[in-house]
């Protein structure tokens, strides 16, 4: 893991070097001499855009996502915006986070390192292609009541129990939404511990609501709290109690 992390740091040394050398290729029309044949170097602005692209965000709406995944979706999406007396937008109190296949994506220059350093590594959540087969879900913070919400939908993959979604499952989602927001709240943790009490079942295909708030933090802890009930609130599937810990980023890349 060590080594993984190392070659992360590596490639973001080499992205900076091939920025810089992006940028020089860029100034106006200078050529150079190559064994006798002109090169100009306004050709290389054909280079593929590898560069610039943008990762696909699976937080947003598919085809797959069913009518309480989508109302529910709204209404947390309605209030990231807001609109004054004047009629002018302003930023609203809940956040929409993007969600992508690979952490290395929420990086400057995240796109390229993906296609560079273990390649075909996927964030476990966002592996499977088929929409609507596994984990849909999407994350909403909202920082002046320090809680993060989460819309989540389980696909047919998910099976536990004949006809509902594995533990195992669950508690990916849970940690998941926990995890990103005592990220949020300290900075770059660990989950040290998660104690889950599953109080009933979730049907496969269902939509749930997956709420997390702050319960305290001393030194390097963050203590969250996260309750799963149904997308109207009136049944309780699990209660979570959850510690993370802060960890500086030189441990968090190299292992140190």
């Amino acid at each position: 893991m060590a080594r993984s992390l190392g070659r992360i740091c590596k490639g973001f040394q080499c992205l900076g070097s091939v920025s810089s050398i992006q940028t020089q290729l860029r100034q106006p029309s200078t050529s150079v001499s190559v064994r006798g044949t002109t090169f100009v170097r306004t050709m290389v602005q054909a280079l593929p855009s590898l560069f610039s692209s943008k990762p696909r965000d699976f937080s947003l709406p598919n085809s797959s996502w069913g009518s309480e995944m989508m109302r529910l979706y709204e209404h947390y999406n309605g209030q990231c915006k807001a609109e004054t007396e004047g009629g002018e937008k302003q930023e609203g109190p809940w956040r929409r986070l993007p969600s992508y296949n690979r952490l290395l994506k929420y990086a400057t220059g995240g796109v390229y390192l993906s296609k560079i350093i273990q390649s075909k590594a996927r964030l476990f959540t966002r592996n499977i292609r088929d929409p609507g087969a596994a984990f849909e879900y999407v994350l909403f913070v909202n920082s002046e009541e320090q809680k993060c919400v989460c819309v989540f939908q389980a696909g047919h993959l998910l099976e536990g129990p004949p006809g509902h979604v594995h533990g195992g499952a669950i508690a990916t989602m849970i940690d998941t939404v926990t995890g990103t927001h005592a990220t949020i709240l300290s900075g770059p943790v660990m989950t040290a511990n998660l104690n889950i009490n599953y109080r009933s079942p979730i049907p496969l295909g269902s939509t749930v609501l997956l709420e997390s708030f702050l319960d305290k933090k001393e030194g390097r802890k963050t203590f969250i709290s996260c309750k799963v009930t149904s997308s109207d609130g009136s049944k309780l599937h699990t209660e979570t109690t959850a510690l993370f810990l802060s960890i500086n980023f030189s441990h968090l890349l190299l292992g140190e």
